[in-house]
């Protein structure tokens, strides 16, 4: 495991330390799951963009209406 240095404005680290709190969890593993799910979200546009190159418009407005359809669902 590696150990990261990390310099922020004193706010923002009050609000983080805040948001951690109310989930019950350290600012360590805040930070981890913030990381987490920046890495799925870098991963599933470096995905799409490689199913844009091949060429299958129809494929990628089916994925772009479904991605849109569970937002929405998410929201209610």
């Amino acid at each position: 495991m590696s150990t990261v240095t990390l310099r922020l404005p004193d706010e923002k680290h009050s609000r983080l330390k805040a948001l951690a709190r109310s989930r019950k969890v350290s600012v360590n593993k805040l930070l981890e799951e913030i990381a987490t799910i920046a890495l799925a979200l870098h991963d599933a546009e470096t995905r799409f963009k490689a199913m844009a190159a091949r060429g299958n418009p129809a494929r990628a407005l089916r994925l772009l209406g479904k991605a849109d359809r569970m937002g929405r669902a998410k929201k209610s």
